[in-house]
């Protein structure tokens, strides 16, 4: 069997729930209230070097395609969510820490320093990963080349937050205001052919495809099959070589591929992080879709921190219960796969700034303020 094979069938079947922490007291990671509740997997308060997080993951596809974690080492504190598409194998590839993270880690230590050129470069070097296993698994696992996933990866280093961004997910800010209420501020792009800036994007980048965004099926899509137009993996949609048979036609483009269609190139924030930052909810679209930036942060400003991953989540389906007439509970009897008819999986991240911490973070590299979590696999 070959290396590529197995790499990527250990990132299929690792246990439910696997999570690695360096120390479960003290600034290290510590926290309680980790479990699971039928289609539920969460981590209702934690600790990282920073501050505390919360964190919580609901599946609605027959495979979970979300995947989610957290990160604390000797650059500052690596956030990542996963929205996989068409299966979940790129988004565990990105969720490996030998790729995204491990990546983003080597390269601050090859300059020292966390930059916006150490995070692309780590987003460049896990794009070029996946597309060997594609390459090397095309004759066995042709459909892999149709498998991607959105990246969202914020690093607090220092004082400074970054974050990177491929697809849809999103990270908001809430944001104490003189008048003592919350504000929400967004800080992530997001690269879907929805928007119309995006769509203007593409069609400069493809002035000879009149064809590069079509509306189909109620929502705009590259070249009339995606929403997204930035991606780790599709290769289908970057590499004339993976877009053609045996992968099914409706991946397949009529035309020559003259340049990629997408891009694994991240749109890329540096924010000076200030006092009155409170706290940041990264989260996949699932979210998004059902729950207002502005409604997010209300929620998790009037709360205790601890679940407020979970609650974002039950108020995320409590309204999509709501737009489909039906009764939360009932919705919470779906299994998975029929779910998907009524939401996405949904992944949460909510991160409170303790900006002493924060501070002083960077002198504090001992093993003891190491953290690592991972969102479950799989249910």
């Amino acid at each position: 069997m070959s290396g590529s094979l197995m790499n990527l069938l250990s990132l299929c079947f690792k246990p439910f729930g696997q999570t690695f922490d360096s120390s479960e007291s003290g600034s290290g990671g510590g926290g309680g209230g980790e479990g699971k509740d039928g289609l539920l997997w969460f981590r209702d308060l934690g600790k990282y070097r920073g501050g505390e997080f919360s964190m919580a993951v609901i599946q609605a596809n027959q495979v979970l395609e979300d995947q989610s974690q957290i990160e604390s080492g000797n650059f500052g504190t690596f956030v990542g969510v996963y929205d996989g598409h068409g299966g979940p194998e790129a988004a565990r590839y990105g969720l490996s820490k030998v790729r995204l993270y491990g990546y983003a880690e080597i390269s601050a230590e090859t300059q020292g320093v966390v930059t916006r050129e150490t995070i692309e470069r780590a987003f460049h070097a896990t794009e070029e990963g996946f597309a060997s296993i594609v390459s090397e698994l095309w004759s066995t696992m042709p459909n892999l080349a149709t498998v991607g996933t959105c990246c969202l990866v914020g690093v607090i280093y220092q004082s400074t937050l970054f974050v990177a961004s491929l697809g849809d997910s999103r990270v908001v800010l809430g944001k104490k205001s003189n008048c003592g209420g919350l504000s929400a501020i967004q800080l992530s792009s997001e690269h879907n052919a929805n928007n119309e800036d995006i769509r203007w994007e593409l069609k400069d980048l493809h002035p000879d495809d009149p064809q590069i965004v079509v509306f189909r099926h109620g929502v705009w899509r590259v070249k009339g099959i995606i929403q997204v137009s930035r991606s780790i993996g599709d290769m289908y949609m970057k590499r004339p070589e993976f877009n053609r048979e045996p992968i099914a036609q409706k991946f397949r483009i009529a035309e020559p591929m003259k340049r990629p269609l997408m891009s694994a190139t991240p749109t890329i924030l540096s924010h000076p992080l200030h006092p009155n930052d409170s706290f940041l909810i990264f989260a996949s679209d699932g979210l998004w879709e059902h729950l207002s930036n502005e409604k997010a942060v209300e929620i998790v400003h009037s709360h205790p921190r601890a679940g407020s991953a979970k609650r974002l989540i039950k108020a995320a389906l409590q309204e999509a219960a709501r737009k489909r007439e039906m009764r939360y509970s009932d919705l919470r009897k779906i299994d998975k796969k029929v779910r998907r008819h009524f939401h996405d999986d949904i992944t949460v991240i909510v991160v409170f700034l303790n900006h002493d911490l924060i501070a002083r973070g960077h002198m504090n590299t001992t093993q003891d303020s190491a953290l690592s979590v991972r969102s479950a696999l799989e249910h």
